[in-house]
């Protein structure tokens, strides 16, 4: 800090020390006080607010000087406000504390960005492992000219693992994407069934469907939501009985397969979650019910997982904007 921008940032300060001085003086004048008297004092103040500028400039700038040392040391300079010494002016106390909010609020987002960049690149680098399954697949069954409907289903997983990437890097920009539009449920359960027929027959999955409302929310990302459901019966619950019900409000898909773990139920949801039977089969990325989880919020759509090991799973989505009338 140079001495003008310091004296700048006084100006107002200034402005009233002379007019002070300027009316104490108009005051000596008409008191008739001598003018070595008047000259004395007028050089006394004029002294003192030199001396008064220079310490005060002189302290400002080693605070100054101060704080962009710790700037440069610091590895983000977002963290200025946790090191920066306490002042003992009342004033500068505030500002402290503001400065200090306005810091753990900065390194909140930021951590909160660094934590979302690590599971980004966590699932990127899962899904990649996973995506080589169906594509050495389609690799092999090119090579020995294979069974084109085979193919065609690693096609499929594979078209249905790069959906999933795509819904999961579209939830950073969801209001952007999301179309709000009338249709009727039971179209979408139709189109979710057919995408996903080919894994369905090969998984020797029946498929029951039956029911159907009007609603008002995004087609895509309800299609998108069914079709992860039906693609955890057919990696889970082969040769297992799928029946999709839509009535007031309510969507409810339910299997006869291996179930879920009651210990593992309230976790299903949670980013990366595998669980026992992800881990038997290998694989598994853990990001499918996450991602439904997160458009269900999004949607305004409950979502509730009822399941018994051994017996069944039913996923029960309840339109709240419906099921509140």
């Amino acid at each position: 800090m140079s001495l003008f921008e310091y004296l700048s940032s006084k100006a107002v300060t200034l402005c009233f020390l002379i007019i002070g001085g300027m009316l104490t003086g108009i005051v000596f004048a008409a008191a008739n006080v001598s003018a070595v008297l008047f000259g004395m004092i007028t050089a006394v103040y004029l002294v003192m607010i030199l001396c008064w500028f220079i310490v005060g400039y002189r302290i400002e700038r080693k605070k100054i000087l101060k704080l962009e040392k710790l700037l440069d040391e610091l590895p983000e300079r977002y963290l200025l406000g946790e090191v920066m010494p306490v002042p003992g002016n009342a004033v500068e106390k505030r500002y402290y504390r503001i400065m200090k909010e306005v810091s753990r609020s900065a390194i909140g987002v930021a951590e909160a960005a660094k934590r979302e960049k690590e599971e980004y690149c966590d699932y990127v680098e899962s899904w990649i492992h996973e995506i080589k399954t169906p594509l050495t697949a389609c690799s092999l069954i090119l090579a020995n000219e294979g069974d084109v409907r085979k193919l065609r289903r690693e096609l499929k997983r594979a078209d249905n693992l790069t959906e999933s990437i795509l819904y999961y890097a579209r939830m950073r920009t969801a209001e952007k994407d999301t179309q709000i539009k009338e249709f009727q449920v039971a179209d979408v359960i139709e189109e979710a069934v057919k995408s996903q027929m080919e894994l369905l027959i090969a998984a020797k999955i029946s498929v029951e469907t039956e029911g159907d409302f009007t609603v008002h929310s995004d087609s895509k990302s309800l299609a998108f939501i069914l079709k992860q459901l039906l693609i955890n019966c057919g990696k889970y619950c082969p040769g297992c009985h799928i029946r999709i019900r839509a009535a007031e409000g309510v969507i409810t898909v339910e299997d006869n397969g291996i179930g879920i773990p009651s210990h593992e139920l309230g976790r299903v949801t949670e980013r990366g979650f595998t669980g026992s039977n992800g881990r038997k089969l290998g694989g598994s990325t853990g990001m499918g019910l996450y991602i439904v989880h997160e458009l269900c919020e999004r949607l305004e759509i409950s979502l509730k997982i009822e399941s018994v090991q051994d017996e069944f799973t039913k996923v029960i989505l309840a339109f709240e904007s419906l099921t509140k009338m």
